[in-house]
């Protein structure tokens, strides 16, 4: 969050970053006790406070300078980070938590592992040249082909659904995962900046390594909960 809302602010949008920690505290946290409800509940009272919090900071005497450009922002962000990672908590709650938050990770593994390899060896059409140059159709097929056989095989013999629900689950990480990177990759190019943070020399920072898993938790606990 920190470092989103810290390129944010260098771009001079302004993303009011008190609301926006506590509230996603609270998205994470209150999952807890009440689940979804919990989730969206937090959801929803981030974004007016953070609406009322962004009208107080320009002054109510003071004539609107992209109030509508940052409230909206902020209501991306809010989706994007800790809505989207408070899925990832509701994963742990059942019995089978630590299975399901594997399946997770290991679909998502490797899927990466697949394209990279595909795009290595294979790359020769562009998906999305303008956003992400590296990215490659026939990297999409190796996410495809790995990353739902890894899936497949997990939620088979780890979680004991049938390997359809592992297949499914493993298209939808896929479409998940390289979304997540595509979204990430576009905002840092209104951003005009290589990577979100510094704090992973050589692999930018935590929301680089984080843009493709925080879309896939929603997939894998949609998966997992409504279609079971």
């Amino acid at each position: 969050m920190w470092e989103v809302t810290k390129r944010l602010r260098q771009a001079d949008i302004s993303v009011p970053f008190i609301p926006l920690f506590f509230g996603g505290q609270a998205m994470i946290w209150l999952t807890w006790p009440w689940g979804t409800a919990g989730s969206v509940g937090a959801f929803a009272a981030t974004v007016v406070v953070c609406m009322i919090w962004r009208l107080l900071s320009q002054g109510l005497g003071s004539q609107p300078e992209n109030y509508l450009r940052d409230v909206a922002i902020t209501v991306f962000v809010a989706a994007w980070i800790p809505l989207f990672a408070s899925f990832g908590a509701l994963l742990v709650y059942p019995d089978n938590g630590a299975e399901q938050v594997f399946c997770l990770m290991l679909g998502v593994t490797f899927s990466d592992i697949g394209g990279y390899a595909a795009g290595v060896l294979f790359g020769k059409h562009p998906m999305a040249p303008a956003i992400s140059p590296k990215k490659s159709w026939e990297g999409l097929a190796g996410s495809l082909v790995v990353g739902t056989t890894a899936s497949t095989l997990a939620v088979t013999f780890l979680l004991g659904h049938h390997p359809f629900v592992g297949i499914a689950l493993g298209v939808m990480l896929v479409i998940t995962g390289t979304l997540g990177d595509l979204v990430e990759s576009q905002v840092k190019r209104d951003l005009g900046i290589k990577d979100m943070g510094t704090l992973l020399p050589g692999h930018g920072g935590i929301m680089d390594r984080l843009d493709s898993l925080l879309p896939s938790a929603v997939a894998t606990w949609i998966v997992l909960t409504l279609f079971i």
